[in-house]
């Protein structure tokens, strides 16, 4: 598989790499856009197909969840078994952003999404790119960091394609894109915890939860 790269302005990304991008997404190709938080890999959720290649890409182990992005609070909610308070407190507060929260998911959400945990992690990204994709696509979008398994994630357009060239179908390389990635934390538990340390610190996330 040839793997193609199209030159973005991140905060003013051409229509018609967009639309090219999407196409790839509905025909269950694998796309890397860059994001805040870093370089993420994108494609279609609820096609089995495309989730595989997705691990394939990464190298991933198969056991393992994949996290989504979403447009807003409304897909956010369609996708949960339960909203809890907590979840609307640090979704009000810090979405859209780089912090992914795991939630109890709702029963229409794949296993294989969820790796067989029941438990999703979701993000709404403040990211143009990201956004105008759920907005063509007009579902979620599975979102992993763009490396191969147990790397450090790619900071730029050009890194990604020189790591994954052959492994996913399009690069929108929007330049650098460094950062600490997104923040995840799991409020599927009585008591909440960070499981990933990343944009937004423990301390920050506690002082709103005691609310």
């Amino acid at each position: 598989m040839a793997t193609d790269l199209i030159e973005v302005e991140p905060e003013n990304p051409d229509a018609n790499a967009m639309d090219r991008a999407a196409d790839t997404l509905r025909a269950g190709g694998v796309v890397a856009i860059p994001t805040d938080a870093l370089y993420t890999l994108v494609a279609d959720c609820v096609n089995l197909h495309a989730v595989g290649r997705v691990f394939e890409a990464k190298g991933r182990e198969s056991g393992r969840a994949l996290p989504l992005l979403v447009r807003d609070l409304v897909m956010a909610e369609e996708l949960a078994k339960d909203t809890s308070t907590r979840f609307f407190l640090l979704a009000r507060h810090f979405w859209p952003g780089p912090l992914t929260i795991i939630v109890p998911a709702a029963a229409k959400v794949p296993l294989k999404i969820t790796g067989n945990t029941g438990r999703l992690a979701m993000r709404q990204s403040r990211s143009k790119v990201a956004n105008m994709l759920l907005d063509r696509l007009g579902q979620p979008l599975i979102a992993t960091s763009a490396n191969l398994s147990g790397e450090p994630t790619c900071v730029s357009g050009i890194e990604v394609f020189g790591k994954m060239d052959g492994r996913v179908d399009l690069v929108l390389d929007g330049g650098l894109c460094a950062g600490p990635g997104a923040t995840t934390v799991d409020i599927t538990e009585p008591y909440w915890r960070v499981i990933k340390r990343g944009a937004i610190s423990e301390k920050d996330i506690a002082e709103v939860l005691k609310r």
